[in-house]
């Protein structure tokens, strides 16, 4: 039985909420990327180690958490994993060091990883598929305010204050979608069998013998690949090739997260419409431009530059928005919690193998500039390219079966 129009908006709104959190976590380590290399005297390969441990660790836990997910009521383990979150960026807060700051980054990535499976395992549960790829849109704004909003308020309170006040804004942030998730989110337990299963890893094993769940993974890592590579240093060249002052990276982006905040909805709503495979196949195609300009400029005022990374943060994310459900629905019904956690660490293990694979293409001559950035950039194409022809592989089980891939009218 579908849920009243208010429930279910107020759920995705809530579990926006918490995607913003986690997601405003991930993103402010690198528009910290030059403060936190002067500070803590580091190069661009211990920044990039920095940046992927989050990714590693979140890979880890993913794989960890595809063995019981799919064991617990949904909204009593996305509490649980949400609180353990926030305590671990408070960790991240309080780090004196760059040694204890990776750990910590490590505890943080664990649970950071499994939020994000949950939120999407969720949204699957309980968003029919003709409206699913609207409903992601609505989840992906979290991307949008993070960056329009969460991001250049972090990087305003690190320059008034210091490096660690973002990450004690984001532990507020998340006691506060707490209270809410706990008054908001209805329990799930529809996915729970009375039936004991054989051992803990009959699930996992489940979703590995499926050859379509190995293949929507695979579109996961790409779709990471693709943007992963560029997105970790972009700040970095910004200041030290194209020298965009360290005050100007929050308008990079505002106007990014500004206009994705319009564009995510327009993409979600064309996907259920006209879709999914079709419009990820536009978007992913249409994010090459932005993709080489990022990389190969060599110098640009500022107006420029902010021009060719707005197209970056609308075209390259928007991409995930009809993939994710794209992926959600290759899912099997009844294994989409331990999917999805599988998922996420294939994601997690893309992102910290294309940030350390970054960091080894790029270097720092001895004026500080970034050499290199432009075969990152050749890099992010072939994966792009490659996802847009495997995208086709993938069976959608939730889609109705005389229009596979096209919402009813």
């Amino acid at each position: 039985m579908s849920q009243p129009a208010y429930s279910e908006r107020a759920l995705l709104l809530t579990l926006a909420g918490i995607q913003f959190s986690h997601v405003l976590d991930f993103m402010i380590m690198m528009p910290l990327g030059p403060m936190l290399m002067s500070e803590l005297g580091i190069t661009t390969h211990q920044f990039g180690l920095l940046v992927a441990s989050y990714s590693f660790s979140a890979a880890v836990s993913g794989l960890l958490a595809a063995t019981f997910v799919d064991r617990f009521e949904r909204k009593s383990l996305l509490l649980m994993v949400f609180l353990l979150f926030g305590l671990a960026t408070l960790a991240c807060a309080l780090a004196p060091g760059y040694a204890t700051l990776i750990a910590a980054r490590c505890m943080a990535g664990a649970f950071g990883g499994v939020l994000g499976a949950l939120i999407q395992t969720i949204v699957g549960d309980t968003i029919p598929y003709a409206r699913r790829a609207k409903a992601s849109s609505i989840v992906a704004t979290a991307f949008s305010i993070s960056t329009v909003a969460g991001v250049p308020l972090s990087l305003w309170l690190a320059s008034l204050f210091h490096w660690r006040a973002p990450f004690i804004f984001i532990v507020v942030l998340v006691m506060l979608f707490l209270l809410v998730a706990l008054r908001v989110l209805p329990e799930l337990r529809h996915h729970l069998s009375r039936e004991k299963r054989a051992h803990p890893f009959s699930d996992l094993f489940a979703v590995m013998r499926d050859g379509n769940h190995w293949r929507a993974m695979t579109l996961s890592a790409l779709l990471i690949f693709a943007g992963f590579t560029v997105i970790p240093y972009i700040t970095v060249y910004a200041v030290n090739n194209i020298a965009i002052s360290q005050h100007d990276i929050a308008y990079i982006y505002l106007a990014g997260g500004a206009a994705t905040l319009f564009t995510a909805r327009l993409i979600g709503h064309y996907a259920d419409l006209h879709g999914k495979m079709e419009v990820y196949r536009l978007v992913a195609f249409s994010a090459m431009l932005p993709l080489l300009l990022v990389t190969q400029i060599q110098s640009a005022s500022l107006g420029w530059w902010l021009l060719c990374t707005t197209l970056f943060f609308v075209l390259v994310s928007g991409r995930f928005i009809p993939a994710m459900a794209i992926i959600t629905s290759a899912a099997q019904p009844r294994l989409r919690g331990t999917f999805m956690s599988l998922n996420a660490t294939v994601q997690s293990l893309a992102m910290g193998l294309a940030a350390t694979l970054s960091g080894f293409i790029i270097t720092q001559d001895t004026a500080g500039r970034i050499v290199g950035y432009q075969n990152v950039g050749y890099v992010a194409i072939v994966a792009n390219l490659l996802g847009i022809w495997f995208v086709s592989r993938i069976v959608m089980h939730d889609a109705p079966a005389n229009l596979p891939d096209v919402a009813p009218k």
